[in-house]
């Protein structure tokens, strides 16, 4: 067991967080953490991670127990370069790679049997010990391997302290990993990834060593990692066996049964009372009416359920339906500062199309969402459209505004019922009114954003990471009201299960262009993985084919010449073999991408015992192919 809590109790002055926690992590578990936005998800990282102090309960930490904390936005300060400053992470390797060469270049000058060859000889095989358990010899491997991974594979020579929060943020995720902690603390840390990183980051944490506990508001990141959920709410912690998906099940069940178990007692007190009180008087009955009396004094009551406020309730509508061509984009360049982004953009959306747009970070999403919604001469909209667009940077907030004015002066024919009636579905209540626009949570500004954005009526909603911020319900309710929308949505996301929720089609901009891929999300990553397949295997049949090319062809025997034609034919099988299970393992990968499937716990775990399988098949089959050429 690496950490446990009994009993903890924690609040900030007289603002109770949470009470009576308890629960234990062991050795290489994944815990997603959960729960609605102020329920304490961080404060309780910060206390296992020693930040904060319980004001009661007791928390154990097992001895010499190395935590690894990544806070929301935990970057850190640093003059060095990226690589150089992953290159800290192993220094004691390369120190003692460095000596062992020294010691080792120095023993033949040292006469054999003499206690200084005796000396040297003991500090080199203690050297190769410690070079050997830690796998010194591949740590700039390793480096290697985890930065391009999260996205820095560019950037290896960029001084730190040139970079952006964000990038602080994923970097510091990045020596993390590199430091391979006993327990890693992860704070939302998929706010500052781009797709193909996050999938890349759920592979390596799947087979990470350590212990895991993520706070993540990312459905899809939770379901592939957890093996437990634990949700904060209401200032108790309760423990579900099982990932997001399953919890959602668990939790659902737990609730009824509790509801079910209160309902009943309640019954049984009002049959009690009723008896006591009819009987109490009575001669001939006051002793069973006294009976029941005892009973109601020695019954332990059943808390009231705790039932969560109601989600906000989005719903988007519009005044005018446009024509069936909404937007027309032919040969459009994109730059920023001189530099082309994307050029030679062709687009058509039609009326009542989903569309997710996709890419890694910075290769110009918001600045092609912004581009259609200012309008540019080669966009072209169609009749009768009306565009509202959500930006996920609050720029059309006047941050001097209070919430309530800032919707009324958009809507002054409005009375100021109608106002707070439709600031109230978006989960803002009394108490926000009067909250300038400058001091709301990122929650609070994101659902007066989509306040807006609905009142806008128009039939081509433009949004840029609008579930940023929101908590899980929020979420989902914005997912089903935009389903439940007839008009045309374009919107930019990195919320996998939100994009797999809404997007019935996906355009993704990679190498500077941008390419359209009907179907859904599902299909998108199914077509991607193929394509990678494809690509992953002309790479190494290239690689092979070198390598071949390289043997010598001369045979002195005819037994050597059979001995080459199994060879071949051993390497087509392995070649079929291997090309089988990368196309099962893209396959399963985008089964493990739809929400349908994800919501079904046995098959999630059928699909992820077989992906497992198949890795170990495709490691012992490449091991085997290299071992042939």
């Amino acid at each position: 067991m690496l950490i446990s809590f009994e009993n903890v109790a924690f609040s900030y002055g007289d603002n109770l967080i949470f009470s009576d926690v308890g629960f234990s992590v062991n050795e290489g578990e994944r815990v997603g953490l959960i729960g609605a936005n102020g329920e304490g998800k961080t404060t309780l990282l910060k206390l296992i991670n020693g930040e904060l102090y319980p004001d009661s309960g007791k928390i154990n930490v097992k001895n010499g127990c190395h935590i690894g904390y990544l806070a929301q936005n935990g970057g850190y300060e640093s003059r060095n370069t990226v690589y150089e400053e992953m290159k800290t992470v192993f220094a004691r390797d390369y120190s003692a790679v460095e000596k062992l060469a020294e010691l080792s270049a120095g023993l033949s000058a040292l006469d054999y049997g003499s206690r200084e060859y005796a000396v040297a000889s003991a500090k080199i095989e203690s050297l190769q010990k410690f070079i050997s358990s830690r796998d010194s010899y591949n740590a700039d491997v390793k480096i290697k391997t985890v930065l391009n991974g999260m996205g820095f594979a560019k950037f290896y020579g960029r001084a730190i302290d040139t970079m952006s929060g964000g990038e602080k943020t994923r970097l510091k995720l990045a020596r993390l990993l590199l430091e391979e902690p006993d327990i890693l603390l992860l704070d939302e840390p998929t706010n500052h990834l781009d797709i193909s990183t996050l999938f890349w980051l759920e592979e390596y944490l799947q087979s990470y060593k350590g212990a895991v506990i993520a706070v993540s508001h990312d459905r899809y990141f939770l379901d592939r990692l957890s093996v437990r959920t634990f949700e904060l709410e209401n200032g108790k912690l309760n423990t579900y066996v099982g990932k997001y998906s399953k919890y959602k099940i668990l939790k659902e069940e737990r609730t009824a049964r509790l509801i079910k178990e209160y309902e009943a007692q309640k019954e049984e007190i009002a049959r009690l009372e009723e008896y006591v009180a009819q009987n109490i008087v009575r001669a001939t009955t006051a002793k069973s009416a006294q009976s029941r009396v005892k009973r109601l004094d020695k019954m332990e009551l059943i808390e009231k359920p705790y039932v969560p406020p109601e989600p906000p309730r989005f719903s988007f509508t519009y005044s005018e339906r446009p024509y069936e061509n909404v937007l027309s984009i032919d040969g459009l360049d994109l730059s920023v500062d001189g530099r082309v982004l994307v050029s030679d953009i062709k687009l058509n959306i039609r009326r009542g199309d989903k569309t997710a747009l996709v890419g890694e970070n910075g290769t110009g999403k918001t600045t092609l969402l912004k581009a259609i919604s200012q309008g540019r001469p080669s966009i072209v909209r169609g009749r009768y459209v009306s565009v509202a667009l959500f930006d996920q940077e609050g720029l059309n907030l006047n941050p001097e505004n209070t919430v309530l004015s800032e919707l009324w002066e958009r809507h002054v024919a409005a009375t100021q019922t109608d106002i707070r009636a439709a600031l109230a579905r978006s989960g803002l209540f009394e108490e926000d009114m009067q909250k300038k626009v400058k001091s709301l949570s990122g929650g609070e500004r994101a659902k007066l954003a989509l306040c807006i954005l609905q009142s806008e009526n128009a039939n081509f909603l433009i949004l840029d990471e609008p579930t940023n911020h929101l908590d899980l319900p929020a979420r989902e309710s914005l997912e089903r009201a935009l389903r439940l929308f007839d008009g045309t949505v374009l919107f930019v996301s990195h919320d996998r299960y939100f994009i797999s929720a809404v997007a019935d089609r996906v355009i993704e901009i990679e190498d500077g262009k941008l390419n359209t891929y009907e179907g859904n999300y599902s299909n998108y990553l199914s077509i991607k993985a193929e394509m990678d397949r494809e690509e992953k295997q002309r790479r190494r049949l290239d690689e092979f084919s070198a390598a071949r090319e390289k043997k010598a062809e001369s045979y002195r025997s005819g037994k050597e010449r059979a001995a080459e034609v199994r060879r071949k034919e051993n390497i087509k099988r392995v070649e079929g073999e291997i090309s089988e299970l990368e196309a099962e393992e893209a396959k399963i990968n985008g089964e493990l991408a739809d929400p349908v499937v994800l919501a079904d716990y046995k098959k999630v775990i059928a699909l992820s015992s077989r992906l497992d399988e198949i890795k170990k098949l495709l490691d012992a089959l490449y091991i085997e192919y290299y071992d042939m050429i």
